[in-house]
């Protein structure tokens, strides 16, 4: 999706971002994730944000193998997303629903002590300097492998698809779309998420796909090819 601002690279991007930890949102460069926000300390981020300069949102998944001690501050995994709010709405009832476009991932370095009641952290955009390049690599996904995998997946599970829009788009917003929209766990959203390139990230969800219908197989079947 355009957005009006255009970040060029991470020296466009500030170093400190407010963060939202939710488990299994996965936000990937140029795709969008819709989000409806109701608790009153990312209600006062979403103010925050609307405030500043850049409109911008870390988003990162909570560590379940290492939960810490503070069930209100899990640990966090190290490798996020940050996004841009490219639309939002007020409910009526206190609600925010807003849109975010993804940038860029991010490691954070460190979380700060703040006064505000949502986390900050301090992050570099530096190790993934090609999330700044639309369509990067996409030429090295092996287009065929995702479909068969997705039509196996839609198959499984009696939903349908427009495939009109599949066939038009392009790789990049294919493999990350999917990716955003799996059904998978914390885990593999996280592998996709720290893929070093799209044709990991669309290797990553073809294994798990696979891996997930071969398990729902019965005996004497066997797993997709």
């Amino acid at each position: 999706m355009p957005m009006n601002a255009i970040f060029n690279g991470p020296d466009a991007l500030p170093a400190v971002i407010p963060v939202f930890p939710l488990p299994g949102a996965l936000l990937l460069p140029r795709g969008q994730m819709p989000l409806n926000i109701f608790e009153p300390r990312y209600l006062a981020m979403i103010d925050d944000a609307l405030r500043s300069e850049h409109r911008l949102i870390g988003m990162i998944q909570p560590d379940p193998a290492h939960p810490g001690p503070d069930e209100n501050k899990p640990h966090l995994f190290r490798v996020g997303c940050v996004g841009r709010m490219t639309q939002f709405a007020e409910s009526g009832d206190g609600r925010y629903l807003i849109q975010l476009t993804g940038i860029a991932r991010f490691r954070v370095e460190e979380e700060l002590a703040v006064g505000t009641p949502y986390r900050q952290c301090r992050v570099t955009y530096q190790p993934f300097i090609d999330d700044f390049t639309a369509r990067k690599g996409e030429d090295k996904v092996d287009r065929k492998a995702l479909l068969r995998a997705l039509t196996a997946f839609l198959k499984a599970n009696n939903l349908k698809a427009d495939w009109e829009g599949i066939e038009n788009a392009p790789n990049e917003a294919l493999v990350n779309a999917l990716a955003m929209m799996s059904p998978y766990d914390t885990a593999e959203k996280q592998a996709m998420l720290e893929a070093p390139d799209l044709k990991t990230r669309a290797e990553i969800l073809v294994a798990v796909t696979e891996i997930e219908l071969a398990k729902s197989k019965t005996p004497g079947e066997t797993p997709l090819q």
